[in-house]
């Protein structure tokens, strides 16, 4: 039997030719499209030092990854908003991430005070979400799919201060009472939780617990009461603006415990190390990571764009206090997408909580409870022989800080008391 061959043959067939073709593109565009992030940073307000170093460092991963051919066959875009260093603003940034965007992921912005006020959106939307340096913010929530990138370790409120009050309660002879001052806000209230643990599990007694306004601006009345005390320790958790003022007004007043510090931030930038020179001598402070040789050793190329690129960027021109975990948080990110084969929020946690992550400023994070590390890598240091003539070279090293805690990556011991260190 032949076949006939009519004009309307001849169309359909030359119609699924063109169309045939038509849908492959359209499949390999879909394919190709960008995954595209998410996520809110501080670059205005008092955390913006910190929020714009963060976010360099995601901009020179993102870089890096797409210079490789991107993440499970796909290039990254990053999509972020300004949250201006305000609480209220996150929950919106992130609906529209999410609703209006489109974004496929989205990590944390930088801050206790700001990821918080983000995790019930994610919840909402079911995302897989890395909150950037917020101490215990799934504490209450108790999200699945929430992971940590901080490395305070399972017990995180009492990691800020436990280095402070092991170097304090090994001093011989032992010092006995401590006075604490904290900031009413997110995260100096779970810093201060677990500076009072730590008052107890060491065997000290509190003789001051205050706590004072975010925006306050004069802190004598605070560093007055603190001395009617007259404790031999003093512990701060506090946000960049108030660790400055707290020093600063404690130097003039003549403060002098035997030890001083505990949970500042802010103290770890550039910008407010130039801004306190010789007043940082003698304090004791939390830190995350220092350029020690060990440390970095696996971060040296990324400091080395980083700081090339930072005058132009207006960024802190070191960025070793958040630069390098803006780059290491969304590195995390990355290599469990590529480990999951897949950007399906769901695989990705599962992926994230059953595999160790290897960084560039930490490695083998595993994460556990409330997507906590498994293991503190927190750090006490020490500052010390800092001169009004102190620059970036200073910054740059090791000379001015002594590592503390712990003992794997301790450096010296304490200049004891605080009053012998401030010269």
């Amino acid at each position: 039997m032949t076949q006939r061959i009519t004009r309307r043959g001849v169309n359909a067939g030359i119609g699924a030719a063109l169309i045939g073709p038509a849908l492959t593109a359209s499949r390999a565009f879909a394919e190709a499209e960008p995954i595209k992030i998410g996520f809110s940073m501080a670059l205005t307000g008092p955390l913006a030092a910190n929020g714009k170093q963060a976010l360099l460092g995601a901009k020179i991963w993102q870089e890096e990854v797409n210079a490789k051919g991107g993440l499970i066959g796909r290039q990254v875009q990053l999509v972020n908003y300004d949250d201006q260093s305000n609480p209220a603003t996150v929950p919106g940034i992130y609906t529209k991430l999410l609703d209006v965007d489109k974004c496929d992921l989205v990590v944390g912005p930088y801050a206790t005070n700001m990821v918080a006020p983000a995790i019930p959106v994610v919840m909402q939307k079911n995302k897989t979400f890395i909150g950037l340096f917020a101490l215990a913010a799934n504490s209450e929530f108790h999200y699945p799919k929430y992971f940590s990138m901080l490395p305070s370790g399972p017990t995180p409120k009492e990691s800020f201060s436990e280095g402070f009050f092991e170097v304090a309660a090994a001093q011989n002879p032992k010092p006995q009472t401590v006075a604490l001052a904290a900031e009413d806000a997110e995260f100096s209230r779970n810093a201060a939780d677990g500076a009072r643990n730590n008052i107890k599990k060491y065997g000290f007694k509190s003789v001051y617990d205050k706590t004072y306004p975010p925006n306050t601006t004069d802190f004598s009345p605070i560093i007055r009461a603190i001395q009617a005390t007259n404790p031999d320790l003093v512990v701060i958790c506090s946000y960049p603006l108030s660790s400055v003022g707290m020093l600063l007004s404690a130097r003039e007043l003549g403060l002098k415990p035997k030890m001083m510090g505990g949970g500042m931030v802010g103290l770890q930038a550039t910008v407010f190390k130039d801004k306190l020179k010789g007043k940082l001598n003698g304090i004791v402070n939390y830190e995350t990571w220092v350029p020690s040789p060990k440390l970095m050793a696996p971060a040296a190329g990324f400091f080395k764009k980083y700081q090339a690129r930072a005058s132009s960027e207006g960024v802190d021109p070191l960025g070793y206090y958040l630069g390098g975990w803006g780059y290491a948080y969304l590195q995390v990110l990355g290599d469990a997408v590529t480990g999951a084969k897949s950007i399906n929020d769901d695989k990705i946690a599962d992926y994230m909580r059953s595999h160790a992550f290897d960084t560039i400023m930490a490695s083998g994070i595993k994460f556990g409870k409330d997507g906590e590390w498994t293991k503190s890598g927190m750090l006490q240091v020490q500052y010390h022989d800092i001169t009004d003539g102190a620059n970036l070279d200073t910054w740059r090293g090791m000379s001015y800080q002594t590592v503390l805690t712990p003992a794997d990556e301790k450096t010296g011991n304490i200049i004891y008391p605080y009053e012998k260190a401030i010269g």
